[in-house]
C-alpha cells in the first residue's frame, strides 16, 4: 500500500461520523453539561469579574472581548481533545479501527470521519458559549449567527495536527507535550483574553502563523457585529491548514494501523 497517495473522501466517513454520534449520545447529558458549564464560569469569573477592573479592549466590553475569543478557542480545545484522547482510545486500546479495517471501510475514510466528528464536537462546544453568551448579554448581535459554520472549520483545522499526534503517540502522557507546546501557547497568545497588538512586533508576526489567529480574526468581528477584514485571507488559511493536516493525518494513520 503507497501510504503517501492522496487521501479520497468517499462515502464511508459518514458511517464513521454516524458511529461516533452514536456513541456520543449515551454521555448526551453530562457531555452538554460540560458544554454550558465551563464557558459560563469562564464568563462570569474573568468576563463579570476581571472585566469591572479591565472596562473595554478593543472597543468592546471585556466581557464582550472574552466571549468571542472563547468561541473560537472551544472550538480548538475541544477538536483537539477529541482527536488526541478519543481517536487514540479507539485507535490502540479498544481496536475500534482493526474492526472497521475488516470491513469494506479504509484508513481514509475512518481519518476523514475522525476529523468530521471533531469539527462536529467543536461545532457543539462553541455553539453552546454563543447561547450562554445570548442569554448573559455578553453577544447580542445576530451577526454571530454567521460564526455557526466557521466553528466546524475551526475544528475541522484543529482535528488534524491532534489524529496526527495520537497516530505516533505510545500512551495517553505523550499528550502532555503536544499541549503544552502547542495548544496552550496558543490559547494564551492569540488573542483570546487581550488583543495581538499588545504583543511586541516580532511576537505578533510568529502568532499570525498560527491558525487559531486567523480563526478569532474570522469569528470576533463577527460574533460582535463588526466588519470582517481579510475575510477570503483568514478562510483560505483555516482551509489550507485544514487539507494540509488531514493528507499528513491519513499518511500516519495508514503508517500505524496498515504496515
Amino acid at each position: 500500500m503507497n501510504v503517501w497517495r492522496l487521501p479520497r473522501l468517499r462515502p464511508g466517513m459518514l458511517r464513521v461520523w454516524r458511529r461516533n454520534l452514536l456513541v456520543w449520545q449515551k454521555l448526551l447529558a453530562p457531555s452538554l453539561l460540560l458544554n454550558f458549564g465551563e464557558p459560563f464560569l469562564y464568563l462570569l469569573g474573568l468576563g463579570l469579574g476581571l472585566g469591572q477592573f479591565v472596562g473595554e479592549l478593543g472597543g468592546l466590553p471585556y466581557l464582550t472581548f472574552l466571549a468571542s475569543g472563547l468561541l473560537a478557542s472551544s472550538a480548538m480545545n475541544t477538536a483537539t481533545f477529541e482527536g488526541l484522547f478519543s481517536v487514540y482510545t479507539r485507535m490502540v486500546p479498544q481496536q475500534t479501527y482493526e474492526a472497521m479495517l475488516a470491513t469494506p471501510l479504509e484508513v481514509d475514510d475512518i481519518v476523514a470521519g475522525e476529523m468530521f466528528w471533531c469539527a462536529t464536537k467543536g461545532l457543539i462546544s462553541s455553539s453552546a458559549i454563543l447561547l450562554v453568551s445570548f442569554l448573559i448579554g455578553a453577544i447580542s448581535h445576530w451577526q454571530a449567527l454567521l460564526c455557526i459554520p466557521l466553528f466546524f472549520l475551526t475544528g475541522l483545522c484543529f482535528a488534524g495536527p491532534a489524529i496526527m499526534v495520537a497516530s505516533f503517540s505510545r500512551s495517553y502522557d505523550f499528550f502532555s507535550y503536544y499541549i503544552t507546546l502547542a495548544l496552550t501557547p496558543m490559547f494564551i497568545f492569540c488573542g483570546v483574553f487581550y488583543p495581538v497588538a499588545s504583543l511586541p512586533d516580532f511576537v505578533q508576526a510568529l502568532v499570525g502563523l498560527l491558525p487559531l489567529s486567523h480563526a478569532i480574526a474570522l469569528i470576533r468581528p463577527l460574533a460582535t457585529g463588526q466588519e470582517v477584514s481579510h475575510l477570503a485571507l483568514h478562510i483560505g488559511v483555516l482551509l489550507g491548514f485544514a487539507l494540509f493536516t488531514f493528507y499528513c493525518a491519513a499518511v500516519l494513520v495508514r503508517r500505524r494501523l496498515v504496515q
